[in-house]
């Protein structure tokens, strides 16, 4: 194993999380190809966090920045949906979560 496989994105997982929670409360099906393209939308638009262990997060981050990382996955997320939305390109339909 490379030492670049032991480093990921803290964000990767909360963001993937997140996109099925909304559209979900959306009443919207998921695919896998609309959801890649979220949350590339998404994590280009949030601040990178690598880490090796998901317990560095919890061991450096106080309660009110996980409260503040959450919302900002949240808020991510959401515009990441509307931003694809936005802007689909016909052929793309078929292959839509509508």
């Amino acid at each position: 194993m490379s030492f670049s496989d032991s480093i990921r994105n803290y964000y990767e997982q909360m963001v993937a999380e997140e996109i099925v929670a909304q559209l979900n409360a959306a009443g919207r099906e998921a695919n896998t190809d609309n959801m890649a393209d979220i949350a590339r939308v998404a994590l280009n638009r949030l601040p990178p966090k690598y880490i090796r262990y998901e317990v560095d997060m919890a061991f450096y981050m106080s309660p009110d920045e996980l409260v503040m990382t959450r919302q900002r996955v949240r808020d991510g997320v959401a515009d990441a949906i509307r931003f694809v939305d936005a802007h689909r390109r016909d052929d793309d339909l078929g292959n839509d979560i509508a």
